[in-house]
Order: structure tokens, then sequence, then C-alpha cells
């Protein structure tokens, strides 16, 4: 925060910022935000699906997450955080993980910057699903049909995250071609 900023309302995990005369949102109970783009040794691609409020519809994500938001681990790594994740959404662990910097989520709208992982060499390790408070299915979509994939849940009712287009062009790189 700013020495200007002014908080008009906080809440448990968001507070109001006003600053200068833009009024925009952050989070109160996190140090970083994490997405992974899994891919399996075979290119295969692992989504996440969970009912979302603010939207009220399900929306297909790839795994992401929240970095300092447990008690006693307010300093921990972005890297720990995206593993985390990773393992309690999907029940897969990474062989490798790489870095792919950060972009802003919505910058009208909030400070939040999200920052990018690709995770490689799978191993499932756990059922997944989320932790006590989410809801979350466990997709795995072959790389080469994952357009067809999504279009049929978005005919579904589904609403797709918009990182799902990063995430896919990141791992398109990963994916041999076929000609």
């Amino acid at each position: 925060m700013s020495e200007t900023d002014q908080t008009l309302i906080e809440t448990r995990f968001l507070r109001l910022i006003k600053r200068g005369r833009w009024e925009f949102v952050q989070r109160a109970n996190a140090s970083g935000v994490v997405c992974l783009f899994p891919l399996t040794r075979d290119y295969r691609v692992i989504l996440v699906e969970q009912f979302r409020p603010p939207v009220n519809s399900p929306v297909i994500e790839f795994p992401a997450g929240l970095a300092g938001d447990i008690a006693g681990q307010e300093d921990e790594l972005l890297e720990t955080a995206a593993l985390r994740e990773l393992e309690e959404e999907t029940g897969y662990a990474a062989g490798r993980i790489i870095s792919l910097g950060s972009t802003v989520s919505s910058a009208g709208l909030t400070d939040e910057a999200v920052h990018f992982f690709l995770a490689l060499d799978l191993e499932q390790v756990a059922e997944g699903g989320g932790d006590e408070s989410e809801n979350i299915t466990v997709h795995s979509v072959p790389f080469a049909e994952v357009e067809d994939w999504l279009k049929a849940a978005e005919a579904r009712g589904c609403l797709l995250d918009a990182r799902i287009y990063a995430g896919l062009y990141f791992l398109s790189k990963h994916v041999p071609t076929t000609s």
C-alpha cells in the first residue's frame, strides 16, 4: 500500500483501496498468486473445474492459488505455493517446475499479479479435489483434443478462465508437433 492509500472496507479476504480518484481491490491475506500449467509425460493437460460464486457458474481453470495465506507460512515462496496448490487441487506432483514470470490479472480492478509456472513430468500422488473449502473436479485432457474439449465444456455451461489461453500457449512449446 502507498502512503496515500485509504482503506475503504476490509474483510477477511479482501480490502477495497482508494488511491487518488481510483478504487481497487487487494487481497488481505496473501503475499502472491500462482497459476500452474501442468502437462503429463504423455502430453495430457491437467485442468480443474469448480463453481465460482461471483460468476454463478462452473469455471474451467488451470490449478492456481495463493502464497502466504496459511497462518505461520506468510513468507511462503511462490514456487513452494505452486507445488502445494498443484498437489492439493489436482493430486499431481511435478518432476520439474519452470517459472514463466508474472502478469496482472485485471489492472482496472485489482493490483493482483499472477505468477505462472510450467509443471512438467507429473506423477499422480493423490486424488486431488482441493482443500476442505473447495469442490474441484480434475480433468486430464490429451493436448491434441483440448480445444474441442474446452468447446464441449462451454456447451455444457462452463465458463473458461482467461489464463487457459496463456497456458495453452506455453504448453504448446513442450508438445511435439505432428506434421
